[in-house]
């Protein structure tokens, strides 16, 4: 009967098991989330950036650094609006304030700046074509169901397929598909700003 262990005595001895946090894991979890609040206060308050990270001392700077860096990254998008344009200058802004290797920053952002024109130019002119063909699609098939179901009397009705919640999904369907190989490629310029110094 000795032998029988409580529940809590076995969740004890698997927590014994459990390694030990290092201390600077320990740095990172405390200090990473400092540095993307710091981040965001940037980003919605106007703060200071730079004299804010001079407050911490050299121990935990860079993690405090990569938090801030991560989120400033995070907030960079494909400029869809004014709003993300802004935002975008003003994390990229925040970006070259902070990160050491200048040069290095500043090649990603002509790498992202040219992923965003071509985004705005060429990817809009695609976007309009296909809104148009998807467009046309629908039509013609709305028509042709209403003429099977009603006949020849419906040839002058017109119906706004804009409207039409099946038109809504297929197109955003499309708008994604036509986005995601923008997208993926941000995100890898967005994965190299985090990684580099």
């Amino acid at each position: 009967m000795a032998d029988i262990k409580s529940a809590y005595e076995i969740a004890m001895e698997k927590v014994e098991k459990i390694p030990k946090a290092t201390d600077e894991e320990i740095l990172k979890w405390k200090y990473v989330p400092e540095g993307e609040k710091l981040a965001a206060k940037y980003l919605k308050q106007d703060a200071d950036l730079t004299a804010e990270l001079g407050n911490y001392d050299k121990k935990v700077a860079d993690y405090v650094l990569s938090g801030a860096i991560l989120t400033l990254a995070r907030n960079i998008n494909l400029p869809r609006s004014d709003i993300i344009k802004k935002t975008n200058k003003r994390a990229m802004d925040g970006i070259k304030l902070i990160k050491k290797d200048k040069v290095a920053t500043e090649n990603i952002f002509s790498q992202i700046r040219r992923l965003f024109s071509h985004y705005s130019e060429q990817g809009e002119q695609q976007r309009r074509q296909a809104y148009q063909q998807i467009k046309a699609s629908f039509e013609a098939k709305l028509q042709q169901a209403l003429q099977q179901q009603m006949g020849s009397s419906v040839a002058g009705i017109k119906i706004d397929v804009e409207k039409q919640p099946q038109f809504q999904e297929e197109w955003h369907k499309l708008l994604n598909q036509l986005d995601s190989q923008y997208i993926k490629l941000l995100e890898e310029y967005k994965q190299q700003l985090s990684e580099s110094k």
